[in-house]
């Protein structure tokens, strides 16, 4: 068991950066205030960091995959100025109403990444700030964190910032 790696999943608008409906341009990214840092809090005790997000924008023409990855590439320079490292980022193009594995709040993207970097799903964390995120992250067997003052969100913790979501998973993971 020990040999496997712990992760942390990220959903991107809204936990990473800020929430722009459909963005679609680099320009449109940024970042949230104590990601940088708390990415890199958590790379330094050892967690994969893996991007998971859901982008129906693809499929409904509103971004092409090359501003997508254009907007990814700012991310992880931008995360980078603080010495924080991305290690896999996961898209679901699908659009909601189409019946794929993929798209949150199926895990998906989730249990993917976890054969690819032999992750331990259940010594891994889920951090987002929508209720699909949760139930991805609770179907794939991780603590759940949501970022979020909904009073009816369902996690196995809510938090008012991604600081305070980095602080739980470090005293979780304390020993």
């Amino acid at each position: 068991m020990s040999s496997l790696n712990r992760a942390v999943f990220l959903d991107r608008d809204g936990v990473i950066c800020y929430d722009v409906h459909y963005m679609s341009s680099p320009a449109q990214f940024m970042l949230m205030p104590g990601v940088g840092e708390g990415i890199k809090k958590l790379n330094e005790v050892g967690f994969l960091i893996i991007v998971v997000t859901n982008q129906s924008g693809l499929k409904r023409g509103l971004i092409t995959e090359e501003n997508l990855n254009k907007i990814h590439e700012r991310m992880v320079k931008e995360l980078s100025a603080y010495g924080a490292k991305i290690d896999d980022i996961y898209v679901c193009p699908c659009l909601p109403e189409e019946d794929c594995e993929c798209r949150k709040p199926r895990p998906g993207m989730l249990l993917e990444a976890a054969k690819k970097h032999g992750i331990d799903l259940k010594s891994s964390f889920m951090i987002g700030d929508k209720q699909i995120d949760a139930e991805a992250g609770k179907a794939a067997g991780c603590t759940t964190i949501l970022i979020t003052d909904d009073p009816e969100a369902k996690a196995d913790y809510k938090v008012k910032s991604f600081k305070e979501a980095v602080e739980i998973i470090m005293s979780e993971t304390k020993g």
